[in-house]
């Protein structure tokens, strides 16, 4: 567990996914081909989301591959890995880490932090808490998780924010209160960001949509050009 870690240690993970109609959503090929391109580029493990995207990119690099299952919780925002049947799939189709929702929102009967402590008596895999403030990130160091990461800050109805850049505040906030790994995950676009979050004490930095998601990117641009030129015209 401890050597699995330190291999993600002090580097950049790239989470490679892609859902509904995305055109790199048709074929788990498509996004161990990212994966791979991401590995060669420096990249010291993957986060992925999706069974059979998890066993193409498994096939296809060395490094730790962080995996999950998405789904929804009743008020629509987004719920990762949030039942032992989903644990137990992620486990067999060869996750090297299981990232699992740590909020205080209510899965299987039990809050994240609760769960995470089941899954881990259960199975004894290494999780990966994904917390959307400090006082669960907390929590979830105490129910045994083995790292965390900032991912769902912004993204759960408590913390829904507008805010186009990364939660730098919840991040300085959770690195102070818990001992174990802290990943900055969550709006981490640019390489700035990315150093910064390092020169904070980051354990690593996991950035997905920037590095994987072209149609994204790609509007960002539009959005940007339209802009510009609307204010030109004025």
């Amino acid at each position: 567990m401890k050597t699995l870690l330190k291999q993600l240690k002090g580097g950049m993970i790239v989470s490679c996914q892609a859902e509904g109609d995305d055109p790199f959503n048709a074929n788990p090929e498509y996004m161990a081909l990212f994966a791979k391109a991401a590995e060669m580029g420096g990249a010291v493990g993957i986060r992925t989301q999706g069974i059979e995207k998890l066993k193409a990119i498994k096939l296809a690099v060395k490094l730790p591959v962080i995996g999950l299952l998405k789904s929804q919780f009743p008020d629509g925002t987004v719920r990762i890995t949030g039942s032992y049947k989903e644990v137990e799939e992620l486990i067999a189709a060869g996750s090297d880490i299981v990232a699992i929702d740590g909020t205080f929102r209510e899965r299987e009967g039990m809050s994240g932090p609760d769960f995470i402590k089941s899954v881990k008596e259960k199975y004894g895999c290494v999780v990966l808490a994904d917390i959307a403030s400090c006082a669960e990130a907390k929590a979830c160091e105490t129910a045994g998780a083995d790292a965390i990461s900032t991912t769902l800050n912004g993204y759960t109805l408590d913390t829904l924010s507008k805010v186009e850049g990364p939660n730098l505040y919840v991040l300085e906030e959770v690195l102070n209160s818990v001992k174990i790994p802290v990943f900055a995950e969550g709006r981490y676009n640019t390489p700035a960001d990315a150093q910064v979050a390092m020169e904070m004490g980051a354990y690593g930095v996991i950035s997905g949509t920037a590095l994987t998601r072209p149609r994204v990117i790609t509007k960002w641009f539009v959005d940007a050009v339209n802009k510009g030129k609307s204010l030109n015209k004025e």
